[in-house]
């Protein structure tokens, strides 16, 4: 099977031979990437002896060979420069029972690992209890992209959790179906229903 070319025809005074358009706005981009399911994790470190942490959506492989990961914070977060300036973190992947989890570190308020079972793992960042998989690494690169960062970690260690189902969050809420359990569960506990409510983590 073979694709057919795509003819286009320029506008008048469009010398790229492109139809111009405005680009969508913050609220419009949530709702489309809204449509991208993705899986929650929460990014752990410490510094000056602290344990801190954010949630976080995009997160995903880079590379094998080396081991590299990637992560996105938003340049108004107040925990990734804490974390950055560590150089090492966690990524430590929920389970669908973990929406507490999520909301305890996607919020910008409270003290997120009060009454917390962690533990600290061999390479000095906060390991959460119960998640399906942690992540440890080093930070290697950062590049500014836009309103976030882009995060790449040189992979350390990795660590199989348990074999529970992933926390999912599509079209803002948690599980593909919106009347599932963890949705539910999300508007009782006041948690952001918009996409793009990770553009605030970090």
């Amino acid at each position: 099977m073979t694709a057919e070319p795509v003819t286009r025809t320029a506008d008048a005074g469009d010398p790229v031979g492109t139809t111009a358009t405005t680009p969508p706005t913050p609220l419009e981009m949530r709702r489309a990437m809204g449509a991208f399911a993705t899986g929650v994790t929460v990014v752990t470190g410490v510094d000056g002896g602290e344990a801190v942490g954010f949630a976080c959506q995009a997160f995903a492989s880079v590379s094998l060979e080396p081991p590299l990961v990637l992560f996105c914070a938003g340049h108004g977060g107040r925990t990734w420069p804490r974390i950055r300036d560590s150089g090492r973190f966690c990524v430590n992947v929920l389970g669908e029972d973990q929406v507490d989890l999520c909301g305890r570190f996607g919020s910008g308020t409270g003290r997120k690992y009060d009454g917390l079972d962690w533990d600290l793992s061999r390479w000095g960042t906060p390991a959460l209890r119960g998640v399906l998989l942690r992540v440890h690494a080093e930070v290697s690169d950062v590049h500014a992209a836009g309103d976030h960062d882009v995060v790449i970690g040189r992979v350390l260690e990795v660590e199989a959790g348990t074999g529970q189902r992933p926390l999912i969050f599509f079209r803002g809420r948690f599980g593909v179906d919106a009347r599932e359990p963890q949705a539910r569960t999300a508007e009782a506990a006041g948690a952001p229903v918009l996409w793009g409510w990770g553009d605030r983590w970090g």
